[in-house]
């Protein structure tokens, strides 16, 4: 059949047979009940708005819009439809079809990106971002997020259209790297064991969890970058941070959610430039020691030197007199630089002392023969006691500043932080916390952090508002001084330390009182009795 048309636009009744369903149309979801309502109606007073189609040669004519009211048709079993027939380009099409896709109220986001996408990636004419956004009249930023959507992975894709998560979970993961997406899908969702049952509920955290999340764990920020960004030949196949798409700072009309936020978003990338930049320095510097901040031992003929090895010079003033006394605010004859090839900080210059004969960083040790003299078992024993009141005294002014937090957050974005820094805790602060609130390790059973972990799921948000607050003095004191983190933290929340400092060593007196009453009386030889008159 000649199906050539004249004129540039005809309205015709043409039937169903000669119409076929366009490729490019970017509607995929069509709802069966929707449909069936629609058929019913086509039956009654048959289809009132006429598809758009174009010509194809011999093979009838392409639906560009209208695909819903065709597929009702044939439901309805309608020999033929209204139909507007118009010579259109390829370009020409896919622009109707992404128009006519953008006026539907139930569009789904996928949809329109794929739309905006298949304009992308036309030869001729060649659109760009802004085209598309004069064109379809939205933001330019709101058509670079949704072409960002057709990078999703299969199982996000998955996910969206099951609706389990939201166009702002899926506006996030589409700008992380496809290996990245799953992990962060699964950081969407938290587990609710309160139900009860042999699985938890997985509910839906909101959009500012996942942004938090990503902050967290996949973003690095630029500016501390030990390597310089501009250098394009550091990883010729990545070339400059500077014009890099992957940069947050460079890509402004994808990342304008973030702000001012300068990050890369490419761990891979980051990692082979920080390597890049180790080897690069090293090679111009052949002398230049390199250390480790990783804990563990090293491998045999590793020219890394573990943290054993070496004392790290601080470059910061020391804050307190005591600071000032303590090595690692000292410099010495045998300071010199040396660069981390290994662990956190990977890449950066420090000042480290590696000799061990050196008097300031590593003083000589009483010989083993004085181990036996009174006076400093005498010594021993006072400073054992005075880091056990203390360790005592901290704890018991870290609980007093907890007793005073207020609750105010939810419940959900307190679990979220909770669990976020206990898991930045080594296991010995981690078990501080967890003696605080009565979790203790039977022999057999799971380690402290899944014993903490299943703790603060049950725990109620004033309880919750507490353990955030020991999990981050605990933290800061692994970064900073542990006494001063400990002391502002009573400042604001007006814990009395002085009270419960005399306290402490009240119980301790009383405890070494009971002691020593009970201790059994030895009698002193009388060899040595003599030599104790004589001295």
């Amino acid at each position: 059949m000649n199906t050539t048309v004249i004129n540039a636009t005809e309205y015709r009744n043409l039937p169903l047979a000669l119409l076929t369903e366009s490729t490019t149309n970017p509607r995929r979801i069509f709802e069966d009940a929707a449909l069936k309502e629609l058929a019913e109606s086509i039956r009654t007073q048959g289809v009132l708005s006429p598809l758009l189609v174009r010509p194809l040669n011999e093979r009838g004519f392409e639906i560009v819009a209208g695909a819903r009211r065709y597929r009702a048709a044939q439901m309805a079993e309608a020999e033929t439809v209204p139909v507007r027939i118009v010579n259109l380009t390829d370009a020409e099409t896919l622009e109707a079809q992404l128009v006519e896709n953008l006026m539907r109220r139930d569009v789904h986001p996928m949809e329109e990106a794929s739309g905006f996408r298949a304009l992308l990636n036309l030869d001729e004419p060649k659109y760009s971002i802004e085209q598309i956004s004069a064109r379809t009249g939205k933001n330019p930023a709101y058509v670079a997020a949704r072409v960002k959507l057709t990078e999703l992975a299969p199982i996000v894709v998955e996910a969206f259209y099951r609706e389990e998560i939201g166009v702002g979970h899926a506006l996030l993961l589409a700008k992380l790297q496809p290996d990245q997406q799953e992990q962060a899908l699964a950081a969407c969702f938290k587990q609710d064991w309160s139900a009860g049952g042999e699985k938890p509920k997985r509910i839906l955290l909101p959009v500012r969890s996942l942004q938090f999340w990503i902050e967290s764990n996949i973003l690095l920020i630029l500016k501390l970058a030990p390597f310089d960004k501009r250098d394009g030949q550091l990883v010729p196949a990545a070339g400059s941070c500077v014009d890099c798409p992957m940069r947050t700072g460079h890509n402004k009309l994808l990342f304008s959610d973030l702000g001012k936020l300068d990050a890369c978003t490419s761990p891979s990338c980051y990692q082979a430039k920080v390597d890049a930049h180790v080897a690069k320095t090293i090679a111009t510097k052949p002398k230049l020691v390199q250390i480790s901040t990783a804990y563990g031992q090293q491998k045999e003929g590793s020219a890394t030197l573990p943290r054993n090895q070496y004392v790290e010079v601080r470059p910061e003033k020391p804050a307190t007199k005591e600071e000032a006394t303590r090595p690692e605010f000292k410099t010495c004859k045998y300071t010199t630089e040396a660069i981390v090839s290994e662990g956190i900080d990977k890449g950066q210059l420090r000042k480290v002392c590696t000799e061990p004969t050196c008097p300031v960083h590593h003083p000589k040790q009483r010989p083993q023969k004085v181990a036996d003299d009174t006076k400093w078992k005498a010594e021993q024993e006072k400073q054992r006691r005075e880091a056990a009141i203390s360790n005592a005294t901290g704890i018991r002014i870290l609980a007093a500043i907890t007793a005073a937090v207020p609750v105010r957050l939810m419940k959900r974005d307190l679990l979220f932080v909770v669990e976020r820094l206990a898991s930045l805790l080594d296991e010995n602060r981690l078990a501080v916390v967890a003696k605080q609130h009565g979790i203790k390790k039977a022999k057999d059973s799971d380690s402290i952090g899944k014993l903490f972990a299943a703790y603060v799921r049950r725990a109620e948000e004033n309880v919750l508002g507490r353990v955030l607050v020991e999990l981050t003095i605990l933290h800061a004191a692994t970064r900073q001084n542990a006494a001063l983190v400990l002391r502002d933290a009573a400042t604001v929340y007006k814990v009395d330390t002085d009270a419960i400092a005399l306290k402490v060593k009240q119980e301790f007196a009383a405890k070494e009182k009971v002691q020593s009453v009970k201790k059994p009386v030895t009698k002193t030889p009388p060899k040595a009795a003599k030599k104790a008159k004589a001295a």
